[in-house]
């Protein structure tokens, strides 16, 4: 009885100091630094070199933070610019902790750092864009346009001024005014950048139906070169139909007219050989085109178209 109890208190013993091992030492990683607090308050500077350490146990406790730059995406905002256009701006930027001992005292975590940042990025940003025109938030360079044919024809390119700061500029600005206040709350920031901008939604329409209009205009014009043309070829077809049938005509009556000087001339030899039997054939080739079963004819005997009737008759 006694051998079992007793090893149930060195079973008891060792398992208590197994937790109190345990919760004595902690391990920082490449990727960590921590920071220890007593009672909720913090002791000493952080701890930045990875391995294995010793803390007190349960009156002591490790408060991980990344070492590594982190991600801030900010939410689009509705900002006017210096020329009153109002437009969405989304902006993103990468952040570390740089002194995590002033950080917990004045985030205590990445969710306080987010918000504070929002803030902070938000505001400047903000500050920033108001006091430039649209134009610079675009562009970040005085970059020729390519041409193309919709804007000569619209004459946009003539119509864009140039920019004195742009927007990669802005961005630099608005990096070096927020960077002299995040180093307060333990934070340094690399790099913030413009996202996205976009017109808000009733400036936004109004675009589309200019953008609408001058396509509009443009097909517009299209057509109107293309009916243009349209009739240019008609009119050139019309014309050359004139003029091949004006020459096919004049072929035709010159055709003609060598077929009646040929056929008169063969009727003036035939004529010439034996006029009366010219005379005779003749008048047979009109008695089929003016006699018929009910025709009547009263002609004097003397009449030449009766001659040769008459001697038929014999």
């Amino acid at each position: 009885m006694k051998t079992s109890t007793r090893n149930t208190l060195i079973a008891i013993v060792s398992l208590l100091i197994l937790i109190i091992l345990i919760d004595a030492l902690y391990v920082v990683k490449e990727t960590n630094q921590v920071i220890i607090t007593q009672f909720g308050e913090p002791i000493g500077e952080a701890v930045t070199a990875p391995g294995l350490h010793i803390k007190v146990p349960f009156i002591q406790k490790a408060n991980y933070f990344e070492k590594r730059w982190l991600e801030w995406d900010g939410d689009p905002n509705q900002i006017p610019t210096k020329d009153k256009k109002y437009i969405w701006v989304d902006t993103y930027a990468r952040w570390r902790i740089s002194d995590p001992l002033v950080f917990f005292q004045r985030l205590h975590n990445e969710r306080g750092a987010q918000s504070r940042l929002d803030d902070i990025i938000d505001g400047e940003t903000r500050n920033a864009v108001a006091k430039y025109d649209l134009i610079e938030i675009v562009r970040s360079s005085n970059r020729e346009f390519e041409l193309t044919e919709e804007l000569v024809l619209l004459d946009i390119a003539s119509e864009i001024p140039e920019i004195a700061v742009g927007r990669e500029k802005i961005a630099e600005i608005i990096l070096e005014n927020c960077s002299k206040i995040t180093p307060e709350f333990g934070i340094e920031l690399r790099d913030i950048r413009i996202k996205r901008v976009n017109y808000v939604e009733e400036v936004q329409q109004k675009v589309f139906e200019r953008m609408i209009a001058e396509r509009q205009r443009i097909a517009s014009l299209y057509r109107s070169e293309g009916d243009g043309k349209s009739a240019e070829i008609r009119g050139q077809k019309e014309r050359e139909l004139k003029i091949i049938t004006s020459e096919a005509y004049q072929k035709v009556q010159e055709i003609k007219g060598q077929a009646d000087a040929e056929a008169t001339r063969i009727y003036a030899n035939a004529y010439n050989l034996d006029p009366e039997f010219y005379q005779f054939m003749r008048t047979l080739e009109i008695y089929p085109n003016t006699l018929d079963e009910e025709t009547w004819l009263i002609l004097t005997t003397d009449s030449e178209f009766f001659k040769y009737l008459k001697k038929t008759g014999k």
